[in-house]
């Protein structure tokens, strides 16, 4: 099978780039919906009196986490 000519692979290449840029933008308000999520969620436990700042520095580190795994 023959190898696309130029205009045939310009064409190409903008139809990925035209795909592309709209799974990006639907992307963006997945990780919009999400952030929200986190927010609401983060709120909810202060309302609850959870220090979050105080349990974050309590939790173990992913380091801690890989070396207890092994």
């Amino acid at each position: 099978m023959a190898e696309p000519n130029k205009d045939e692979q310009i064409g190409i290449h903008k139809g990925a780039l035209s795909v592309l840029a709209i799974e990006q933008q639907e992307f963006a308000k997945l990780l919009q919906v999400v952030q929200q999520q986190i927010q609401a969620h983060v709120k909810a436990l202060k309302d609850l009196g959870v220090d979050l700042e105080a349990e974050a520095k309590n939790a173990p580190k992913a380091d801690d986490l890989d070396t207890r795994l092994k």
